[in-house]
């Protein structure tokens, strides 16, 4: 009768061991997937912000025929950005895959700039109605990420947390569950939505 009961006291906690195992287990997926969900919602908003630049870049062309080198810029680093954007889009939260997004949406947002300040000398081109509503949709967009960013950055804030701390460091090492990286803006200035006025 002893042996019955110590077999079945066993069992119990082999069960609950167990039971807390698949439960830890079950909290890293879901948080893994709750920064792969926030960082979808970044995607979205940079390919509404990468979707309207080449309509600024054209409504721009036909004012400022002199300043074709910083329109090519404008195409070049969209096109890096977009390229980043993808290759995030396919490993959210990869160190190096988020540091490239990073890397390459500032380069897109420092010659935006440019181009915006050089749209400053045309006004013609500051009035033009289509230019305007543009740069208003931008403006709204760059909010838009900067919300979608914070939401993913606390969503990989949460997982980090979870897949670090004793005992579900040992499951995550166990079941390979990677660290996730943040995406984080590297220049200061960047940190604000860009001045888009006219």
């Amino acid at each position: 009768m002893g042996l019955v009961i110590t077999l079945l006291c066993l069992l119990v906690v082999v069960l609950v061991v167990v039971g807390y195992a698949v439960g830890v287990y079950n909290g890293l997926v879901r948080a893994r997937n709750g920064y792969k969900n926030a960082f979808a919602q970044i995607d979205v908003q940079l390919k509404r912000r990468h979707d309207l630049i080449p309509n600024l870049v054209e409504t721009a062309k036909g004012y400022m025929k002199h300043e074709r080198e910083t329109l090519e810029a404008v195409i070049a680093a969209r096109t890096g950005a977009v390229s980043a954007q993808a290759r995030a889009a396919a490993n959210p939260g990869d160190p190096g895959a988020m540091s490239d997004l990073a890397g390459q949406e500032n380069i897109l947002s420092q010659t935006l700039g440019r181009l915006f300040a050089l749209a400053e000398a045309y006004p013609d081109l500051k009035a033009n109605q289509n230019m305007m509503q543009l740069s208003e949709e931008l403006a709204s967009t760059e909010n838009r990420v900067a919300f979608a960013r914070q939401a993913y950055n606390d969503a990989v804030l949460g997982y980090n947390n979870k897949r670090e701390v004793f005992p579900a460091s040992v499951l995550a090492g166990m079941f390979n569950f990677a660290p996730a990286a943040l995406f984080e803006v590297d220049e200061p200035g960047e940190r604000e939505a860009p001045k888009v006025q006219f």
